[in-house]
């Protein structure tokens, strides 16, 4: 898989991904250190397991290089953050998954 170039759109509130002339993203909102995933949105054409996997652990890499703490309120999101237990220590005391 090619390497993943992520761009942080402040004004928009989301993480984006540019792959074959589509954008995948990832909404967030933003609130005392902590940041909520709200959705992952991916165009068909490049919708895979294996894609949506790599994209999330680019954002998640991205929050804790910034000390942010991490609410998962999509689906997709926190059934990732269920499956890597490594992430764990991104999500906020009082969090369970």
């Amino acid at each position: 898989m090619n390497q993943i170039v992520l761009e942080n759109n402040d004004f928009l509130r989301q993480f984006e991904v540019m792959v074959d002339d589509t954008m995948a993203r990832i909404e967030y909102a933003e609130q005392e250190r902590k940041i909520f995933l709200t959705k992952l949105i991916v165009p068909e054409n490049i919708d895979s397991a294996e894609f949506k996997d790599e994209f999330i652990k680019v954002v998640l890499e991205y929050v804790a290089e910034r000390n942010l703490k991490v609410v998962p309120t999509s689906p997709e999101i926190a059934g990732f953050l269920r499956k890597n237990k490594s992430y764990k220590e991104l999500l906020p005391v009082g969090i369970k998954l």
